[in-house]
């Protein structure tokens, strides 16, 4: 479980393809307090650290993975945005976050708002999943909330700090991200949809 609060950038310092999955090496501040079977997030997705070698830690992406989330597309040298598992009894700054991503988005447009920024996103409608305005949404791991709220779109807000300490810095028009939206949304979709199926009460 995450809160979408970014700790800090990470460095992919190696990539290694084994059969369908992708083993990826990452330079960060934070590896010698990491333990091997520990939990981490990178760009939204949680992936369990497998091995900490001379200073930089290694995780593993199945295919299963892969397919649903922009981590397929990392090259050597690339940024992303890493996050702990939380602390019980700490303070949750952000929303809850499982780190399961639910599909991707592409950035359509990057607006300068006079000291911020205003991204906007369009994702696939296929998979039904849903945006509110004021709502919860995590892009590339960052807990966010939507500004506006389409069918298949919506926009973010970003405040200097956020652009200057996670990869939104590097997002642009055209680049794919991550996204998470929000758990108790998708229990509420989930359960509505069970109900609008349930054959009415016999009398």
């Amino acid at each position: 479980m995450f809160t979408g609060i970014i700790e800090e950038l990470g460095v992919v310092t190696g990539l290694e393809r084994s059969g369908g999955n992708l083993h990826i090496t990452i330079g960060a501040g934070m590896t010698p307090e990491l333990k091997i079977d520990q939990s981490v997030s990178h760009n939204g997705v949680c992936l369990t650290v497998v091995d900490i070698t001379n200073g930089k830690y290694k995780v593993t992406a199945i295919e299963e993975t892969l397919s649903k989330t922009t981590l397929g597309e990392l090259k050597q040298g690339d940024i992303v945005n890493l996050e702990r598992g939380m602390k019980l009894g700490a303070r949750l700054d952000g929303h809850i976050v499982q780190g399961h991503v639910d599909q991707t988005a592409l950035c359509t447009g990057v607006l300068e708002k006079n000291g911020s920024w205003e991204f906007i996103f369009e994702y696939d409608p296929k998979l039904q999943n849903i945006t509110i305005e004021k709502g919860s949404i995590t892009i590339n791991g960052v807990s966010l909330t939507v500004v506006n709220s389409g069918k298949n779109n919506f926009s973010v807000a970003i405040i200097p700090y956020t652009f200057q300490n996670t990869t939104f810095k590097l997002i642009k028009k055209g680049t794919r991200v991550n996204l998470e939206f929000d758990v108790i949304g998708k229990y509420v979709k989930r359960l509505t949809e069970l109900n609008s199926r349930s054959p009415p009460a016999s009398s």
